[in-house]
């Protein structure tokens, strides 16, 4: 991610990034599947039991969709919005517990990239899908408050998460930092970051998957 992003390659040199979007979990934050577990918690909330078909199911479609606003995926699970809100506040709080554990951690390397990146004058801005008090419970637990200046969550781009583009277009006007869209790069680890990238024409997105097998990040427009 570093070497690419840094203009540490002839292709991405010549692109002049100055502002680089990036996701958290799963990209510069590993949760070891603490969305599972926080998903089971609010799907038991609602009187869906942990080993049951509709479990089996939900939890098929929570791991499909990984990368959306979290409130999207419960109000396409439950149906009403009540219910959605009540499952949303379970999983929040069950997930920040499970933050407040000591259950999350930096990917190796994460916090120095991004340090690479401001070196190299850029402007990085944090990313999630999560609601606000659970971005910051990672960010309180990482010591990360005071690593970027700009973090985004769906509530502060007026509601709408990946696959939408308002994070990322929110970055964009908020930093002030790039000139064009054209300046922006965007990186994380499932299609629905590259699809909130893809809805902003000349934006660059980065797939950079972590894990066994992973690959480094590739540039594309």
């Amino acid at each position: 991610m570093v070497k690419e992003l840094t203009g540490g390659t002839h292709h991405a040199a010549h692109r002049g990034l100055k502002l680089v979007v990036l996701d958290m979990a799963g990209t510069t934050v590993a949760d070891g599947g603490l969305v599972e577990r926080a998903f089971s918690a609010a799907a038991q909330a609602l009187g869906v039991e942990a080993g049951s078909d509709r479990h089996a199911r939900q939890l098929a479609y929570v791991r499909e969709t990984m990368g959306e606003s979290k409130i999207s995926v419960f109000r396409h699970l439950f149906g009403d919005e009540r219910s959605a809100q009540r499952a949303n506040a379970a999983f929040e709080e069950a997930y920040g517990e499970l933050v407040g554990g000591g259950l999350v951690a930096p990917v190796p390397g994460a916090a120095e990239a991004i340090a690479r990146l401001r070196d190299a004058g850029r402007t990085v801005v944090l990313t999630t899908g999560f609601a606000r008090v659970t971005q910051d419970a990672i960010l309180d637990a990482l010591g990360w408050r005071d690593l970027v200046p700009l973090t985004l969550c769906p509530a502060d781009a007026g509601g709408r998460g990946r696959p939408y583009p308002d994070m990322v277009l929110a970055a964009f006007l908020r930093t002030g930092a790039a000139d064009a869209v054209d300046e922006v790069a965007v990186v994380g680890d499932t299609s629905y970051d590259m699809a909130s990238s893809r809805s902003v024409p000349d934006c660059v997105s980065s797939a950079h998957r972590q894990g066994r097998g992973s690959s480094p990040a590739l540039l594309r427009r």
